[in-house]
């Protein structure tokens, strides 16, 4: 019987061991989407305990300690800390096969150098470790220490970038942070703060939005703000990507009845939202920031809990609600234009992942390598079926040796574990590829794949 969580850990075959340790491992991390407060690296941030660290903001171990039948005190609510972190030891250990449950492992792992097991016996003795290591323990030492090269933080485009100025400005630091444009709030015309938040975006603009066309103008000047603070890549989260085309003059008409009536169609929004992104894709295109879209998610499901916490609190799921034909004629209508940027797709949902590989497949030019990407899988899938039904389905389907690779997509600064998880997860599925005698066990062209998928392919991708 093996070693629980050993070096070896998930690495099944001779050939799988020797491509992670020898070329996967070393490569540093870029870490191209993620929710990381900017302010907390520009003033290094400490944390006071463990449970600030591992519970605060992280909804995937709020929804297992839900399901442990724990209270919602003991979650997000005014219990003591040590409270917290027992109850969450306590249902850690009835995840078995949850991949919450490698991570937290390999975090105290690396990062408190605890190689035993987190459960209600050891509860006390890992706080005590844990609180202990972390007062020498800051937000950039763990950014540091786990080799990250270029962080691409979540920001939204009224946002002044003052945390990532601070950054740049520092030479004591020298991972890339880079403002990531993220603009759901200014296609959200149905939300109940929709208007409050045009004043804020033309603030930030230094001019007022009176109509579609002004909102394109401030967005455009928003977008050459960050692109002047290092900007290489947008990102958009959707319920789906729709395609329903509407000229100029039809969405300025939906604008002005929104003004007049606050209450718009489902149709009217649609094409209000396919409008912007649109326009916003091609100017992606024209400033060579690649274009993420996330979607296939449904919302806020626990009205109670809604109420209570507002959003990311643990109440999504997968939707199946994701017309891949409608993705496929927006992909089109940029491409018709020569105005397709770098394109990343990600569904929450397993079942599109065919769908997206042969959509990929359609649009692939010249301009970049492997320039429409099958994004890595995410939130729920990202777990070792989920990496691998991925990662499968593009090597069916496409070139995984050009995949960009692994992200955190996370809050926490201890998340950078999930790029070793990734790592190993893909050397173990190519490296049993390669016993098998279904790729040939060539050198330089594994270390070629294993060092791409893992680092460079993401470092030319988006030009760090």
């Amino acid at each position: 019987m093996k070693e629980f969580m050993d070096e070896d850990f998930l690495l099944t075959t001779e050939t799988s061991r020797h491509l992670y340790h020898d070329y996967a491992a070393p490569m540093p991390i870029i870490d191209y989407h993620c929710h990381l407060s900017p302010k907390e690296i520009a003033e290094d941030a400490g944390f006071d305990n463990i449970t600030q660290i591992w519970l605060g903001g992280d909804h995937y171990k709020w929804r297992q300690m839900r399901s442990n039948g724990v209270e919602e005190r003991y979650i997000t609510g005014d219990a003591p800390d040590r409270e917290k972190f027992v109850k969450w030891a306590q249902t850690l250990e009835m995840a078995i096969g949850n991949p919450l449950y490698h991570w937290s492992h390999l975090e105290l792992q690396r990062y408190f150098g605890y190689h035993g097991v987190l459960d209600g016996s050891t509860a006390g003795l890992v706080w005590d470790l844990c609180n202990e290591k972390l007062k020498t323990i800051s937000a950039r030492q763990l950014i540091l220490d786990s080799n990250v090269e270029m962080i691409g933080t979540t920001d939204d485009p009224a946002d002044d970038l003052r945390w990532h100025e601070k950054i740049a400005a520092d030479p004591s630091f020298p991972v890339r942070v880079c403002p990531s444009w993220r603009p759901d709030a200014a296609l959200l015309i149905e939300g109940a703060d929709y208007t409050d938040y045009i004043k804020k975006l033309g603030e930030a603009a230094d001019m007022e939005i009176g109509s579609v066309s002004d909102l394109k103008d401030a967005l455009c000047k928003r977008m050459e703000y960050f692109d002047q603070r290092g900007c290489v890549v947008s990102d958009h989260g959707l319920e789906y990507v729709m395609y329903a085309p509407a000229s100029d003059a039809e969405v300025e008409a939906i604008w002005q009845k929104w003004k007049a009536q606050g209450v718009l169609g489902k149709d009217e929004i649609n094409k209000f939202k396919m409008n912007l992104l649109l326009f916003c894709a091609r100017q992606y295109h024209r400033l060579g920031w690649a274009m993420q879209l996330h979607y296939g998610v449904k919302r806020d499901n626990n009205g109670r809990i809604f109420a209570a916490l507002g959003k990311d609190a643990g109440i999504d799921s997968i939707s199946s609600a994701a017309p891949v034909n409608e993705l496929a004629d927006f992909l089109n209508e940029l491409e018709m234009t020569g105005e397709l940027p770098k394109t990343i797709l990600y569904s929450l949902n397993p079942i599109d992942n065919a769908a997206i590989g042969t959509v990929i497949g359609c649009f692939q030019s010249s301009e970049a390598v492997g320039k429409i990407q099958h994004g890595s899988a995410w939130w729920f899938n990202d777990n070792r079926a989920g990496m691998t039904e991925q990662m499968t389905s593009l090597a069916n389907l496409g070139l995984l040796g050009n995949f960009i690779g692994m992200l955190t997509d996370s809050r926490s600064f201890l998340s950078y574990t999930r790029h070793e998880y990734f790592r190993r997860i893909f050397c173990d599925l190519i490296g049993a590829w390669v016993e098998r005698g279904e790729y040939p066990a060539n050198e330089a062209s594994l270390k070629k794949i294993v060092e791409g998928v893992s680092y460079r392919n993401a470092k030319r991708y988006f030009g760090i």
